[in-house]
């Protein structure tokens, strides 16, 4: 046999607990990157503008390039926990 034979299905409860774990994972890394992306880069902007990064305004440059590099990290974020979702309620293949 297998492994897949071997393997045994998951439960019901453990769909449900896993479909709990990503929608809440999702919906915490949208607000994350909701909160960069229109929070720093237009809300906070004028405030984030009295700082400098690499001499740009700070909130100019949330708006250019720092929202794009937090949405990657959240890429990142994401791709590695779900990993140990899948792994954890067993729909790892």
């Amino acid at each position: 046999m297998s492994k897949s034979e071997q393997r045994a299905e998951p439960s019901e409860a453990d769909k449900q607990a896993y479909w709990r774990a990503t929608k809440r994972l999702t919906i915490s890394l949208l607000v994350v990157w909701f909160a960069v992306s229109f929070g720093a880069g237009i809300l906070f902007r004028p405030w984030l503008d009295n700082f400098s990064i690499g001499g740009a305004p700070m909130g100019f440059w949330f708006a250019q390039n720092g929202a794009i590099y937090v949405f990657l990290v959240l890429i990142v974020i994401y791709c590695v926990r779900m990993t140990r979702l899948e792994a954890r309620y067993g729909l790892k293949g």
